[in-house]
């Protein structure tokens, strides 16, 4: 195994063990900066265009990541929540009735791997957040 090999799998397994959107730099101090900031940009990067990470634009204007559980199902979707960043994994078939809508309708085809719906989780309505 290679240095580099070592260093893709501890980038790897911190990003999954991360339960929220997290910035680049977010990342590296959690890596203990032991990691070049090069070589984590060029994972998230592949990561991205894998479709295991998601990448969105906070307020701030700092990109976040989330990572995607991967999933053999073909009826899931994500619930984003919009306060704390968590995403949820959701296996339902309720989703195919919105495929097929939006298909009918509005002459669309959704991707499976990356259905993401946006809202407040439940933890954060109850803060009030």
């Amino acid at each position: 195994m290679s240095y580099r090999t070592k260093q893709k799998e501890q980038i790897i397994d911190k990003i999954k063990s991360i339960n929220h959107e997290f910035s680049t730099k977010e990342l590296y101090e959690l890596l203990d900066k032991e990691i070049g900031l090069t070589t984590i940009y060029r994972l998230i990067d592949k990561l991205v265009k894998e479709g295991r990470l998601t990448k969105s634009i906070g307020d701030d204007n700092t990109t976040y990541y989330h990572y995607l559980e991967e999933c053999d199902h073909h009826n899931h979707f994500y619930l984003k929540c919009e306060k704390c960043g968590n995403m949820i994994h959701v296996d339902c078939d309720c989703i195919n009735d919105l495929k097929a809508h939006i298909v009918k309708h509005h002459n669309f085809k959704m991707s499976n791997e990356h259905t993401i719906i946006n809202g407040i989780c439940n933890e954060c309505s109850k803060e009030g957040i």
